[in-house]
């Protein structure tokens, strides 16, 4: 799966996001008349799944397409990687001032969306073997949903409820429907009957049914409408009312099941973290998928360094770094050709 991004913003390429001190730096070495070709290593220091890399190198690609291809090459891991402490990422050899502005943009990159994907691996390996799904958006500036979305589903969730997130990903958004259709049409089954007259055959019938009444009572009444066409039911109980919990999602099933409607699946979302999932797992909870979205959307991001470790192939750190290339055997040769083409 690949990160499919057009040309980075004018504010990136511009260097108008970028920390001043490298626009500062980088007139320095103009004037003085320095621009020397430098290796430039990648890192993070904890276990965590690799997201943005895609992003950073479609940068790096546009930043680095008229620069000499003899001096210039570019090597990097993929989204999705698992990465281990100090292991490197990226690497990056090329004359500093055709890509050291950029430096605060590609680590952004790397960082924001290593800790969603990251954290979304958590939530995923808690559900195991049940699905998860992003729904986060409404966590963060709708700038930045699209790439949030993308992250989730390179830590594993099979889908995403925005548009823009899932197109990156190559998949159809996933969504229910809004506590606010319910409320304007007055009752859950009116509501669920719209939703199965409007919408077409592709989307699956999943029916929010904690707005007026009983959950349980409400799941039956909506089945009874939708029959065979009701693809599931979404538990989303508010806190105010104790949330959805393990012996919910029992009463639930066990309702529709002796209804007869035991193809209709339940779908949980509310709040979910690693530790309440494993809580409806370990209780053996009927529960189909899971919707995350805080734990996701709200990630610390995961720091990345770059060290530049050859300057015109002399080996080179900083106090406490070994000098000279690191051993790096999963890196990737990066064809830069096809940005030197566009």
């Amino acid at each position: 799966m690949g990160l499919l991004r057009t040309r980075p913003s004018r504010e990136i390429l511009s260097g108008d996001s970028a920390d001043v001190y490298f626009a500062r730096a980088e007139s320095i070495l103009e004037r003085e008349g320095m621009d020397p070709i430098v290796t430039v290593e990648v890192f993070t220091r904890q276990d965590a799944v690799l997201c943005g890399i895609e992003e950073a190198k479609n940068l790096l690609g546009h930043v680095l397409a008229q620069a000499d291809p003899s001096e210039t090459t570019l090597e990097g891991l993929d989204d999705g990687d698992l990465i281990g402490p100090k292991e490197v990422v990226l690497r990056i050899t090329a004359r500093y001032r055709a890509f050291g502005l950029y430096e605060t943009a590609f680590l952004g990159m790397l960082a924001q969306s290593t800790g969603w994907a990251t954290a979304a691996r958590e939530c995923v390996e808690a559900a195991a073997p049940e699905p998860v799904i992003s729904f986060g958006a409404r966590h963060v500036h709708p700038d930045i949903t699209d790439v949030l979305d993308y992250a989730a589903i390179v830590g594993g969730c099979v889908g995403a409820s925005t548009p823009a997130g899932a197109r990156l990903a190559g998949l159809s958004p996933t969504g229910t429907m809004p506590h606010s259709l319910v409320l304007i049409f007055g009752d859950t089954v009116e509501a669920a009957l719209a939703f199965d007259r409007d919408l077409g055959p592709e989307v699956p019938r999943i029916v929010l049914v904690d707005t007026f009444r009983d959950e349980a009572e409400e799941a039956l009444r909506v089945a009874r409408a939708l029959g065979d066409r009701l693809y599931g039911i979404r538990l989303d109980t508010p806190a105010e009312r104790g949330r959805v919990t393990p012996a919910l999602c029992r009463e639930v099933r066990a309702r529709l099941d002796q209804a007869g409607f035991s193809h209709v699946r339940i779908v949980v979302s509310g709040g979910l973290t690693p530790d309440r999932i494993r809580t409806f797992k370990e209780a053996g909870a009927a529960v189909d998928s899971y919707a995350v979205g805080s734990h996701i959307s709200g990630a610390r991001p995961i720091d990345f360094t770059a060290d530049i470790k050859e300057i015109d192939g002399r080996p080179i750190a900083k106090r406490g770094r070994i000098p000279g290339r690191t051993e790096s055997p999963r890196l990737r040769p990066i064809d830069l050709a096809a940005w030197r083409e566009a």
